[in-house]
């Protein structure tokens, strides 16, 4: 894997610039997600089939980046006796979608945390300059005292993640975590150095990306194949 070493970013207090940059990285490399992924990485992959998987592989993906969820002790009366037992504290996530592709993510993610809140973040790709472009965006009003979980099966160039933090930052979202199915490494070196809090969870990082911006192997465009769009 090979970055730009000559980014901005780039800290003395860390010799090494591959190193900082996979510092808030992680791959989840369960055999579940991992062979999931690879499921959708078949051409010929139904759409309803995609749709399921993608589903699947966000609960996977909600259960690892919550494992560090703080936890208080409640009373709670079993058949037996009361006891106390570990329950979630204080407030819930929010769940935050980038349309369209990052619904796909949403139902599974949602079945393992139903009281979790949602906001909805509206961005496409100018296909000429793969800038990012807002068309809709509407959070939870207490979004600064939760944890928000931004999803986008593709992490490509980086530069919706890229927008899609900065509009819940400018709401006030303080811990933000981004999960995605696939990365490049240029995805992943853009979003580390403009946003550099913002820890990544992402099954695979693939090789590159292609002159039109699309992750190389991939699995093609996750809106299109998810909708059955082209």
């Amino acid at each position: 894997m090979r970055f730009d070493t000559g980014c901005a970013c780039c800290r003395d207090d860390f010799y090494d610039y591959e190193e900082w940059i996979m510092q808030r990285v992680t791959v989840v490399d369960h055999p579940l997600a991992q062979h999931k992924l690879t499921l959708m990485r078949d051409k010929n992959r139904s759409t309803r089939e995609f749709r399921q998987l993608l589903n699947e592989v966000g609960m996977l993906l909600c259960y690892e980046l919550t494992r560090d969820l703080k936890l208080e002790a409640v009373e709670v009366e079993t058949p037996l006796q009361k006891t106390l037992a570990p329950a979630l504290s204080g407030k819930k996530l929010v769940f935050a979608p980038i349309l369209r592709a990052g619904t796909g993510f949403l139902d599974g993610m949602l079945q393992l945390a139903p009281a979790a809140r949602v906001a909805h973040i509206g961005l496409y790709r100018n296909p000429e300059t793969l800038e990012a472009v807002e068309y809709y965006f509407k959070a939870p009003a207490d979004v600064a005292d939760r944890l928000v979980v931004l999803m986008d099966p593709m992490l490509a160039t980086g530069n919706s993640a890229i927008a899609a933090v900065k509009l819940l930052k400018d709401k006030g979202a303080r811990d933000i975590r981004f999960a995605c199915l696939l990365a490049a490494p240029e995805g992943i070196e853009k979003l580390r150095c403009a946003h550099p809090d913002v820890e990544i969870w992402t099954v695979a990082i693939d090789s590159h990306l292609n002159d039109h911006g699309y992750i190389v192997p991939g699995l093609g465009d996750a809106g299109d194949r998810m909708y059955g769009t082209k």
